[in-house]
């Protein structure tokens, strides 16, 4: 009688997790704690983890505990916390699927509130001032994506049918997609540029002060990306001379210091890092999350493995 697969253990540190792992066969859930991780005789024979960003240092002490380990799988998008910290020849895979709409809806949200004037119309609310004007549109404005991955690809999808045309920016141009040499030549006829970048040390300041300058008076500047992408002394300084408008689900520091000058700085709407948090979100990720895990196990490879 042949005998059975060896069942693929797979750590997990959520019940929405562990609910998402059992419904692929092929998985065995392990719970373990990731605030306070213990390697014991069961959780050193798992093939596979699934990690948080709240819990970065005691989790990468258990991974050296774990001789059987073969895949870290993240449940966010972002994998620079991880990548380049685990033991020798195991693979890493993130969450690229779960958070793309919601991080766009954000972006867009903060584009629709600078060229409608929201911030401004709140604020003669708050003084009871019925002051009309005529206001800007998103219909013909050319909006540079530095990206071209999924939150990307909804971003583009949603301006659409605003009349907004968009331009891919890839680390090399291919279809649909330009190089980042060329997207500076178009800088100075860019109305908008969002970064949705990963945080690596090609991206670090790649929106630096020469970046910025290139840009026209008015330009929105969006970092839903990761907060080192933008050169934040340089940012400040075009939002202090209230040349450039901006808006920031991430920062650089990050969690902002609560007397940070981007706080009061004008034409700045700031978000803490909320992009992806929309309700159904851990259900999403818990489920893309498990199945990366299944193929992996399956076949050895999964879809969002991180190349290095």
């Amino acid at each position: 009688m042949p005998s059975s697969p060896t069942p693929f253990l797979v750590l997990t540190p959520r019940e929405v997790n562990r609910a998402a792992v059992a419904a692929h066969p092929e998985l065995t859930a392990v719970p373990y704690d990731p605030a306070s991780p213990i390697a014991t005789e069961t959780t050193r024979q798992a093939h596979g983890i699934i990690v948080q960003t709240e819990h970065v240092t005691p989790t990468l002490q258990l991974l050296q505990q774990l001789p059987q380990l073969q895949l870290v799988q993240t449940l966010s998008a972002g994998v620079d916390l991880w990548d380049g910290n685990l033991p020798a020849g195991v693979q890493l895979s993130n969450a690229r699927g779960a958070h793309g709409q919601g991080t766009a809806e954000l972006v867009m949200a903060m584009l629709l509130a600078h060229v409608r004037e929201l911030r401004e119309f709140m604020e003669d609310q708050a003084g009871h001032d019925w002051a009309t004007r005529v206001t800007d549109s998103l219909h013909g404005k050319r909006v540079l994506i530095l990206g071209a991955g999924d939150l990307a690809g909804h971003l583009q999808a949603m301006l659409a049918p605003f009349g907004a045309s968009t331009t891919l920016v890839g680390r090399t141009a291919r279809e649909g997609v330009i190089s980042l040499a060329g997207a500076r030549e178009m800088l100075p006829q860019t109305d908008a540029v969002v970064a949705v970048l990963p945080h690596t040390p090609q991206t670090r300041h790649l929106i630096d002060a020469e970046f910025l300058a290139a840009l026209p008076d008015g330009a929105i500047v969006i970092n839903a990306g990761r907060g080192p992408i933008v050169d934040t002394p340089a940012l400040l300084a075009e939002l202090q001379s209230r040349r450039l408008r901006a808006g920031l689900d991430v920062t650089d520091p990050e969690p902002l210091p609560a007397d940070h000058p981007l706080w009061d700085a004008p034409g700045l709407i700031l978000t803490p890092h909320v992009g992806g948090d929309t309700l159904g979100n851990e259900e999403r990720s818990a489920q893309v999350a498990a199945e990366q895990l299944a193929q992996f196990a399956r076949s050895g490879t999964a879809a969002n493995l991180i190349h290095r």
